[in-house]
């Protein structure tokens, strides 16, 4: 989320509002979303109660947002996972130079959806995994794909998906997502969580993130779920 963005005046709402009713909005620097297959592999034995699992896809307030309203989540926080500096600050993950990925921590239920499935719409509609160190407009290495495993079960069940996918050719590219162990996570700075919901005519949300929400619902129905940020919808099944 580049400060260009920020600039960005009334006037590019209202041709980007346009352009989304026609249908035209480029997700993921292309005009493809598809709903990927699912994981071959049947889900690991979950651990009881609520799982948590951690994604980084670009700029975290789409990634946010996707898995909000997904049935399921019981919470969704932007952060910074990956880097070598303990509680880092935006301007610091910012730079690059830190080693952190901007990323969401997801709880959710096993009970009503699996890590696999979550995994399934990560590489659907959350972001394009063969983009390197980069997310559409967002460039360095705080912006690339990494999937942060808090199990070795997770570790597994990532990696397995990721060759089912490339044995697939299911991408023009090569899939470059970094699997990589969970050592900590950071809550973002407050501002930054739920800023889609908060900000959902900004700019750079109507043309960068509100296309992901609106895939969700298009092709995974059976998981989709509206979301409010009230204490009723984060508990929606």
């Amino acid at each position: 989320m580049q400060g260009s963005w920020f600039r960005a005046g009334a006037a590019a709402v209202v041709g980007v509002a346009a352009a989304v009713s026609l249908g035209s909005v480029v997700l993921r620097g292309h005009t493809r979303a598809q709903r990927l297959p699912a994981p071959a592999e049947a889900a690991a034995p979950a651990h009881p109660g609520a799982n948590v699992a951690v994604f980084a896809g670009g700029c975290f307030w789409g990634v946010q947002e996707v898995f909000e309203h997904v049935k399921g989540v019981k919470e969704a926080v932007s952060g910074y996972a990956g880097g070598a500096v303990a509680s880092p600050s935006y301007e610091q993950v910012s730079s690059g130079e830190t080693g952190h990925a901007e990323s969401v921590r997801v709880v959710f239920d096993p009970a009503v959806i699996s890590y696999q499935q979550l995994l399934q719409v990560f590489f659907s509609v959350v972001h394009d995994p063969t983009q390197l160190d980069r997310q559409g407009p967002d460039e360095g290495p705080q912006y690339r794909s990494a999937i942060f495993y808090t199990t070795d079960e997770q570790r597994q069940a990532a990696q397995a998906y990721i060759a089912q996918l490339t044995r697939a050719r299911v991408f023009k590219r090569p899939i470059v997502t970094q699997v990589a162990p969970l050592k900590s996570f950071y809550p973002a700075e407050a501002y930054h969580q739920d800023y889609a919901l908060h900000h959902p005519y900004q700019p750079y949300i109507v043309i960068n993130d509100a296309p992901k929400v609106a895939h969700l619902k298009q092709q995974f129905p059976d998981l989709y779920r509206e979301y409010d940020g009230s204490a009723t919808a984060r508990a929606g099944q």
